[in-house]
């Protein structure tokens, strides 16, 4: 008798059932919240069906853009990340009540940090910012097709 195979996991019924998923979670703005915004959607877009590289570049993106927002966003108040699937693309927007337009820097080989953005840029399909009159949004996204 041969293996059983669950056949909704695969790729094919996985896009034929997709459904979009929009959800959002808020943390305060601590050093605890990159930890907590990754663990959330690594399980928020596994839940849709998202695994692989896919997961764990949306995972690490995610943690950057907190860390940014926490680092260089007011001391106190909340971050608040919204991740959205539609079909292969997972996009996630991690919003803040910062001023300032987030650059990709190019630190020294031995600076300790300043290498989130580039990250962002060089794994992300696509990413950019998006200001409002009380913060930023910083939002990238990945493709999942393979």
């Amino acid at each position: 008798m041969g293996d059983v195979r669950d056949l909704r996991s695969a790729k094919s019924a996985r896009r034929r059932d997709a459904h979009v998923v929009d959800d959002e979670l808020v943390v305060d703005a601590e050093r605890s919240a990159p930890r907590t915004a990754r663990h959330w959607v690594m399980r928020t877009i596994a839940g849709a069906g998202v695994g692989g590289a896919s997961n764990q570049v949306v995972e690490l993106l995610t943690g950057e853009l907190v860390s940014n927002a926490v680092v260089h966003g007011p001391h106190s108040g909340s971050v608040r990340v919204q991740v959205r699937i539609d079909g292969e693309v997972v996009r996630v927007g991690v919003r803040d009540s910062g001023g300032g337009t987030p650059t990709v820097g190019h630190p020294e080989p031995t600076a300790p940090s300043g290498r989130g953005l580039a990250l962002v840029e060089a794994l992300s399909s696509a990413w950019g910012t998006q200001l409002h009159a009380d913060g930023k949004t910083v939002w990238f996204e990945v493709h999942t097709y393979e």
